[in-house]
């Protein structure tokens, strides 16, 4: 097992130097100044855009700022943000808490609704409720995250009132962040309400985050659990007698969870794409909302070390998959 870690781990190595060589080059390309912008609205001197420049590093070969780069990466450095004056690292590391907090709680929906669904409609196959939940699944897979997050937005915080539109908690709570998990921190703040406020405003923005994911998990559960259904063990179990329990949650459902665990990991990395438009959508103070509002700002190295940041935990979140495959299927390992 010891060995198939180390494989693994050695691909993330060209894979983090390519995403860095992609984020780094990506922001060269993207239009605007960043010098321009410390200026403002004044007329920034050409001495003075030089100067600056130089103390950015920016007027050196684009290969040489690359390794200056790669050189910080690797020693904790992701560059400090040109408006903030903040170290990035620092940024991510304060509101990267909220993000996996609503990606916690999305992928808890998706899968506590999705395998199930999937394992009825693939016993079910081909009646009404295998066609019913696989027209469900492939709306939600078609539906824009910004579109159905509007229509609940309008639904259930305009017309029914039953949720708040947007933020993590409502504005008459204050108190010191200990984890940065607002239902923790509520919780543990002793103020009457600051949990229940906390879990309504995460209610609507969860639900819009696992809307996709859900969709897929009950999609590859179904597939699975019908290629496994129609295995000889599987009528061997039946024909000695077995509980449609036993073989279905015992036997069945074990070997089909090997491609599905493969697919809630992948479905991870998309729950941080789709996070930047749900967090935009309800004012979610999380990694997505500021990534967008540095592209807003310009501020290229927020851009730069956020996509960096968040490539680097959607590999590890790959690479704990690629172990729990290993685990549940030891032939993987070979």
């Amino acid at each position: 097992m010891f060995g198939f870690f180390l494989r693994r781990l050695a691909v993330l190595i060209p894979t983090f130097i390519g995403v860095s060589i992609i984020s780094f080059a990506f922001i060269r390309l993207l239009p605007g100044d960043p010098v321009a912008l410390l200026s403002g609205e004044r007329v920034m001197s050409p001495e003075r855009h030089a100067a600056i420049s130089a103390q950015l590093g920016l007027d050196r070969p684009m290969i040489v700022q690359y390794f200056d780069y790669l050189r910080g990466v690797l020693t904790g450095d992701f560059g400090t943000s040109i408006v903030s004056k903040t170290p990035i690292l620092k940024q991510f590391l304060a509101l990267f808490p909220a993000t996996v907090e609503l990606s916690i709680c999305a992928i808890l929906i998706a899968v506590i609704i999705g395998v199930p669904a999937g394992v009825i409609a693939a016993i079910k196959r081909g009646s009404a409720i295998d066609q019913s939940m696989m027209g469900v699944a492939l709306v939600g897979y078609s539906m824009p995250i910004f579109w159905w997050g509007l229509l609940l937005i309008i639904l259930f915080s305009g017309i029914l009132q039953w949720t708040p539109v947007s933020g993590r908690i409502s504005l008459i709570y204050f108190f010191k962040p200990v984890t940065g998990f607002m239902l923790i921190d509520s919780l543990i703040s002793g103020q009457k309400g600051a949990f229940s406020s906390a879990v309504s405003h995460l209610i609507l923005p969860s639900i819009v985050l696992a809307t996709i994911p859900l969709a897929v998990i009950a999609r590859q559960t179904r597939s699975a659990m019908l290629e496994v259904l129609s295995e000889d063990y599987i009528r061997t179990a039946r024909a000695k007698g077995l509980s449609p329990f036993r073989v279905v949650g015992l036997h069945a459902l074990r070997n089909a969870m090997i491609p599905v665990i493969t697919t809630i990991g992948l479905q991870i990395g998309v729950m941080m794409a789709g996070a930047i438009l749900t967090e935009t959508i309800f004012s979610w103070p999380g990694i997505g909302k500021w990534m967008v509002d540095s592209v807003f700002r310009r501020d290229y190295a927020v851009i730069q070390g956020g996509l960096l940041l968040v490539a680097g935990i959607i590999m590890i979140v790959n690479l704990i998959v690629d172990l729990l495959y290993g685990l549940i299927n030891p032939r993987i390992r070979h």
